[in-house]
């Protein structure tokens, strides 16, 4: 049982060391919130400047959007959405692939990468590069959402501030990560929602980055008050206050269970698909968004609520305004828009769409069960708000976070029960598919823990335990006048690559490397002279009751693949040689022992 809650973030570590994470984790949470609201701004003039002015569209908005400007007297021109989103692809596009190719797609995954690969290194550049590509695609009529570009600008912010205080690897990571969830709460006015995501998305199965909690926390409350203090603490949409007290009705949500698990299946097959083929088409990386945009705008001329960001759509179904086929067909064009938009290298999120998908699978279920069955389904506006977290939970794997990042954006409590319950079901059926390809399976495979887990394992084990005794070694012990040709010799026999030299009275002259060997070796003249105490160096020691921690750390700073063993009580007097080798079959001993081999469960 570990003896401390936040196991990486302060066992060893002074609590100074915690503040200083956590007063950070304030500023990234202001940056993030600030971002968010930058954000917000660059994407309403975009929309404003290329829907509005150029093609008089005007979609219906969230209850808890407000638009930057009046809306024009522009007559709506179908004709034009046919072309508006492959412009901003284009330029997007272009953008992009000059000055950061990172920010293409949706941000989110890259920061996961980050986390998991990079050490949470970010270029700086990409939190302005992904806020002005983004704000093209998704305000030319692309289909993406605002946080996989608020997600990387906020971890970009984090990995900034790390650099600039030159932290550690590991404070770099969860500053990013907690940056991300800054992000998420100031967009969607969701701050629990976005410390709880980004400690759960980061894995495909159910783990959270435990140690990342607080300082999420911290970041999205800062981020989540600072962007409502300049936009409003409305939540994002409005709904009825619908109450569950029939527990009749989960049999309709266990359908809807069904449905969005199937289709998050469907949308992340379309999803992959479409961005294997557009690189496999060998279009030049600026282009591509570009025709992606196009088949964006095909289907926007027929179908406009299929573009944009659509939460009119969402918000259409909850107030009850909508039919069922209109939203399944809204559903399915959806997936097709945002695969184009940004599977193609558009820049954008694929949270918000998914939330759109979600809301219309659910109100389509809801209003069929309703007209088939009443008494499952009495309210099938609840199905709207129950779909979008659960087809997300399915489809990204984060059930827990995406129940409450769904309360938080609609303000709407009261249907918990059967949200969860649709979730972990939809969750359940899904779990062989993610929209974040760079989730690892569970804290384990992640390579930081997996590194953590070695570091434990190695302080728990004692040189003692590892080396190799003195008295087994005595073929490569030399006396101090041992004459250069046998230590030759004494080298090709053994292939060892130090040798201890030891006086008659046991006591530790010094050891030969293989390096001074080869040295020596070059300057023929005088090589016939040297023994054994003119090539002998100060060696590098470590206590027999040391870790083995301690020991491969020595190795790495001096670096060595071997050392001599002493008793501290008596420095001077080798008991043993550790090398490498040693310790790595020490430590895959303790392995088997621990039962940590996962042989048998791979092969069944």
């Amino acid at each position: 049982m570990r003896r401390r809650l936040i196991e990486g973030l302060i066992p060893g570590e002074t609590k100074r060391r915690f503040g200083r994470i956590l007063a950070l984790s304030t500023l990234v949470g202001l940056a993030a919130g600030l971002a968010a609201v930058a954000f917000h701004y660059m994407l309403g003039t975009v929309n404003w400047l290329f829907l509005d002015n150029l093609a008089g569209y005007h979609p219906q908005e969230a209850a808890g959007e407000h638009a930057l400007f009046a809306a024009t007297s522009t007559v709506f021109k179908p004709w034009v959405l046919f072309f508006l989103p492959a412009l901003g692809g284009l330029i997007s596009g272009t953008i992009v692939y000059l000055l950061a190719p990172e920010a293409e797609g949706h941000g989110t995954d890259s920061v996961i990468e980050a986390y998991h690969q990079k050490a949470g290194r970010i270029r700086a550049r990409v939190p302005f590069v992904k806020a002005v590509s983004s704000a093209l695609t998704i305000g030319s009529g692309g289909s993406g959402g605002r946080e996989g570009p608020i997600a990387q600008m906020g971890a970009g912010v984090g990995s900034i501030l790390a650099n600039l205080f030159h932290l550690s690897d590991r404070d770099r990571t969860l500053l990013v990560a907690a940056g991300m969830g800054a992000g998420i709460g100031a967009m969607f006015h969701a701050p629990l929602a976005g410390a709880l995501f980004a400690a759960e998305v980061l894995y495909r199965e159910i783990d959270f980055e435990f140690e990342l909690i607080v300082p999420a926390t911290v970041a999205s409350i800062v981020s989540y008050a600072t962007s409502s203090l300049i936009l409003g603490w409305d939540p994002l949409f409005r709904t009825n206050p619908t109450v569950f007290r029939n527990p009749v009705e989960l049999l309709g949500y266990s359908i809807l269970a069904v449905v969005v698990a199937l289709a998050g299946g469907i949308f992340v097959k379309v999803f992959y698909s479409t961005r294997n083929l557009f690189h496999a088409s060998g279009l030049p990386l600026w282009a591509a968004p570009a025709i992606g945009g196009l088949l964006t705008g095909i289907v926007g001329f027929f179908f406009p609520h299929a573009i944009a960001t659509g939460y009119g759509v969402v918000q259409s179904a909850l107030d009850s305004q909508t039919t069922w086929l209109f939203l399944l067909l809204a559903a399915l064009l959806r997936m097709v828009t945002t695969s184009a938009s940004i599977a193609s290298g558009g820049s954008g999120g694929v949270f918000g769409p998914s939330v759109v998908i979600g809301g219309a699978l659910g109100g389509s279920v809801g209003l069929l069960l309703h007209q088939l069955a009443p008494w499952i389904a009495p309210h099938p506006e609840s199905y709207v708000l129950v779909g979008m977290a659960a087809f997300f939970a399915g489809a990204a794997n984060t059930p827990l976070s995406s129940v409450i990042i769904v309360s938080e954006m609609t303000g709407n409590y009261f249907l918990l029960v059967p949200t969860l319950w649709t979730s972990a079901i939809a969750f359940a059926l899904a779990t062989r598919t993610s929209l974040y390809e760079k989730q690892v399976g569970s804290r384990s495979d992640a390579p930081w823990h997996a590194g953590m887990m070695a570091r434990d394992v190695l302080r728990r084990l004692k040189v003692s335990s590892a080396m190799l005794d003195i008295e087994e070694a005595r073929e490569r012990i030399l006396a101090p006048g041992t004459p250069y040709d046998e230590i030759v010799r004494c080298f090709a026999d053994t292939g060892a690559v130090s040798f201890p030299v030891i006086d008659a009275e046991g006591q530790m002259v010094g050891w030969v490397l293989d390096t001074h060997l080869r040295a020596a070796l070059a300057q023929k003249e005088v090589s016939g002279l040297l023994v054994a105490q003119d090539l002998a160096v100060i060696p590098i020691t470590i206590g027999r009751d040391q870790s083995l921690h301690v020991a491969v750390r020595r190795m790495i700073r001096c670096g060595l693949g071997e050392l001599v063993v002493v008793d501290l009580r008596e420095p001077n007097r080798p008991v043993g040689l550790l090398s490498r080798q040693q310790i790595v079959a020490a430590y895959d001993q303790e392995i088997l022992k621990a039962g940590l081999d996962e042989t048998e469960e791979i092969v069944e």
